[in-house]
């Protein structure tokens, strides 16, 4: 009788190790995936933040910005002799 609790209790007992394992195993792999993503990940979030800021300062002051691009000429001048 208690041969059997006691193989009961030992069959639990490897069960929640391996449980551990399993769950440690999948927490290193996602740490790893992580960390090996960390570079695209910030790449991704800065130009996103670029672009969001520029569209705000663009916003913001677009009559501004129209008058300080010059206009492109028209024509051009002659060559610039080389002293």
């Amino acid at each position: 009788m208690q041969s059997d609790v006691f193989d009961v209790v030992q069959k639990l007992y490897n069960l929640l190790s391996v449980l551990g394992f399993v769950m440690s195993g999948t927490m290193l792999v996602g740490a790893v995936v992580f960390y090996t993503r960390i570079p695209s990940l910030t790449k991704l979030y800065i130009s996103e933040l670029k672009l969001e800021l520029t569209e705000m300062v663009t916003d913001m002051l677009p009559g501004q910005i129209d008058e300080a691009i010059p206009e492109l000429p028209t024509s051009t001048g002659p060559a610039i002799p080389f002293k």
